[in-house]
């Protein structure tokens, strides 16, 4: 964990690169140095059916929702989303400067009880280390 879901509008990858965004928000996860690398995850989605605002035919979003295992304290966490919402301000910027674009972000914590996982890259990369 953490898991990085980008859901986006219908039509943006004929606006944007989708890949250059993904890699963006990695690096930016990556360089935090609040998240290990071996659980760093982000998923782009594109929504097939979305009516947004005015529902005028030319507006897009894209929502990012970081889901991240309990135990950060809030201020660490607020440092590594302001740093992720810069990249994706960034990645996005050509498309923030049209007045029919939206983005935002939100973090969310796990609750350790109720989530599972099994990760065999954690052992590999540590080994590589």
């Amino acid at each position: 964990m953490p898991h990085l879901r980008v859901e986006y509008s219908p039509g943006l990858e004929a606006k944007t690169s989708i890949q250059a965004m993904c890699d963006a928000l990695h690096a930016a996860m990556d360089a935090t140095g609040v998240f290990p690398l071996a659980g760093i995850r982000v998923k782009a989605h594109r929504c097939a059916q979305v009516c947004v605002a005015d529902r005028h035919p030319d507006n897009h979003f894209v929502a990012l929702e970081l889901s991240v295992g309990a135990g950060r304290a809030k201020a660490v966490l607020s440092g590594a989303g302001e740093a992720v919402f810069a990249a994706a301000k960034t990645a996005l910027a050509p498309l923030l400067a049209h007045p029919h674009f939206m983005l935002s972000m939100e973090i969310r914590e796990i609750d350790p009880e109720l989530s599972w996982k099994a990760n065999a890259i954690h052992d590999r990369l540590r080994a590589q280390s």
